[in-house]
């Protein structure tokens, strides 16, 4: 295999399910820049390059998995956290898009696969476990820690089995599944802690220092007590004490 980061390399697939996963990944990435722009304002789109940046820099980081493949910190966690789904994917997408065609990091006609993975898969997953866990958590700097470890696990977890399932499907060498399977999901397990540490001490510190700038904290906040409610109860008090 010759692949370099979790980033799949030209001929590691073959052509038909790379066309495929192209065509779902321009799709899905039409999709995100559709929804995005209701999140766009001043606020989001300066917070989005900087997010970029970040993931650009620790994508960096790679640790050996197989022969000529190996795993990278993805961020996508901690993307969704902090701008969202939508132009969270778009972030990451963008990075990888980069390092394709200036880096040569993974194929260029793997680029749909790499995508799918990494931006799609790996950013839905993070981002179904915040929308879970914040809703149980407390939202406060450390509740918000606690839930990008866990969906930053799971997020990375989940985009190194959809390599897995890309290779199942048109691999180009011969290699035993489960062991393919196993050794991308123990590898990434252990890529996924790291990279949730990483996640859950910049979510908690920015929560900290600037809660408004955290899309889950507004996205998911706990709604105020209904104006009818708060009336009703009103006169009932005042009526008490008269009698």
């Amino acid at each position: 295999m010759d692949a370099q980061a979790m980033h799949i390399a030209n001929g590691i697939v073959n052509g038909t399910v790379s066309a495929i996963f192209a065509a779902f990944a321009a799709l899905a990435l039409a999709f995100c820049v559709w929804r995005a722009r209701a999140d766009l304002d001043d606020r989001l789109a300066p917070m989005a390059g900087l997010v970029a940046a970040f993931i650009f820099a620790v994508q960096m980081l790679n640790f050996q998995v197989l022969p000529g493949v190996s795993g990278h910190l993805l961020g996508g966690t901690l993307a969704v956290v902090l701008v969202g789904p939508w132009v969270g994917a778009l972030c990451v997408s963008t990075v990888l898009i980069i390092q394709c065609l200036l880096f040569a990091d993974g194929g260029l006609t793997a680029l749909g696969l790499n995508i799918t993975n990494m931006a799609i898969i790996g950013t839905a997953a993070g981002y179904l476990l915040v929308a879970g866990l914040l809703r149980v958590l407390p939202k406060t700097p450390s509740g918000l820690g606690t839930t990008a470890l866990i969906a930053s696990v799971v997020g990375v977890v989940a985009a190194s089995q959809g390599f897995v399932f890309e290779y199942w499907l048109g691999g180009t060498t011969q290699l035993s599944m489960p062991w393919v399977s196993g050794t991308m999901a123990g590898t990434h397990l252990l890529i996924g802690i790291g990279e949730g540490l990483i996640a859950a001490t910049t979510v908690a510190t920015v929560a900290r220092v600037r809660p408004d700038l955290v899309y889950a904290l507004r996205r998911f906040r706990t709604p105020p007590a209904p104006v009818a409610a708060t009336t009703a109860a009103a006169p009932a008090t005042v009526s008490g004490g008269q009698a």
